[in-house]
């Protein structure tokens, strides 16, 4: 073990490339605490920051025939922790936004839900008092609300006069807020 301490970072690299578990050991021991200590920085986890190093670390070993160093190890092993640790703050960013996204997205059909719940509640109680009128004010209430004539238009189809029409009319607004009470009415009236 005591030859490798010796040896310069270049003839460990040499020597990793023809399959030296010691060599590689001696590079891991060199550097994985500096390596460590960067990834915790930038990470601030250190099951993380462990995780990433051992990660560069296999990394250097799986490829270990293939490397071809332009720099230093101690250079290749920097910029493969540092791409790593960049892939994973863009993952963090990437599931963040998803998260959010998703919040939006159930907050807003929360309220869609709500909003559909309540409007739906609102008209089945306006149908049950419409339900429950006069015979003639629910028809001419049902004309104007539901229909959609003007006060000419009933009139004429039900042989009455438009004064009778609009007092019939008020009279049917008037029962439906006492009914629903002040804010239901308003949001009938509204809706």
């Amino acid at each position: 073990m005591s030859v490798y301490i010796d040896l310069n970072d270049f003839d460990l690299v040499a020597l990793i490339k023809e399959d030296d578990h010691g060599a590689y050991r001696e590079i891991y021991h060199r550097y994985t605490g500096i390596l460590y200590t960067h990834a915790y920085s930038k990470l601030q986890d250190r099951e993380e920051a462990k995780d990433v190093v051992q990660d560069v670390f296999s990394s250097l070993w799986s490829k270990r025939a293939t490397i071809e160093f332009q720099v230093n190890i101690s250079g290749y092993l920097y910029t493969s922790l540092r791409n790593k640790i960049l892939n994973i703050i863009a993952h963090k960013k990437i599931e963040s936004d998803y998260a959010d996204s998703l919040q939006a997205f159930l907050d807003h059909g929360k309220a869609d839900t709500d909003y559909l719940t309540r409007t739906n509640q609102l008209q089945a109680i306006v149908e049950n008092e419409v339900a429950n009128m006069p015979p003639k004010m629910r028809e001419i209430f049902e004309l104007s609300r539901k229909k959609h004539f003007s006060r000419r238009e009933i009139a004429l189809e039900l042989g009455i006069s438009e004064k009778t029409v609009k007092n019939q009319i008020n009279n049917a607004l008037k029962v439906l807020r006492v009914k629903l009470g002040i804010l239901n009415y308003l949001l009938f009236l509204f809706f």
